[in-house]
C-alpha cells in the first residue's frame, strides 16, 4: 500500500526553499511557539478565553471559573504573564489579571471559530 500523505519522490524547490528560510531566520519563530505552548494547556487557554470575555478578573474569580485552587490558578497566571500573556495589578490585597493586549483575544476568537469550523466539516 503506498502512502498518500507523502512525496512519492525527492524533489524540491530550491528558490522557494531559500526565500523562506531566509524569512524564517529574520522572525522570532521561537517566541511564538513558546506563545502556543503556554496556550496548550487547557487550564490556561480556560483562563485566557475568560479573560476575553471580561477586561480583568482576580485570581479568586480565575479559580473559581477553571474549578482549580487559588494556588494552581495563580501557578497558571504566573506561566502567562512570563510569556507576556497577560498583565497583572494589584489593589489592596487582590490581584487582578488581564490580556496584555487585543492581538491575545484575537487568537482565541481565531482559535475558537477554526475548532467550529472543523467541526461543522465533520
Amino acid at each position: 500500500m503506498i502512502n498518500k500523505d507523502t512525496c512519492e519522490i525527492y524533489c524540491y524547490d530550491e528558490e522557494k526553499v531559500n526565500r523562506i528560510q531566509g524569512e524564517l531566520q529574520k522572525e522570532d519563530i521561537s517566541s511564538v511557539a513558546q506563545l502556543f505552548k503556554a496556550l496548550a494547556d487547557e487550564n490556561r487557554a480556560k483562563i485566557a478565553y475568560s479573560l476575553c470575555q471580561d477586561d480583568e478578573l482576580c485570581v479568586c474569580d480565575i479559580a473559581n471559573i477553571i474549578g482549580s485552587t487559588i494556588a494552581t490558578a495563580s501557578h497558571h497566571l504566573r506561566t502567562l504573564l512570563k510569556q507576556g500573556l497577560v498583565k497583572h495589578r494589584k489593589e489592596g490585597k487582590l490581584v487582578f489579571y488581564s490580556l496584555d493586549d487585543d492581538h491575545i483575544k484575537q487568537l482565541i476568537v481565531i482559535a475558537l471559530a477554526h475548532n467550529k469550523e472543523l467541526k461543522a466539516n465533520v
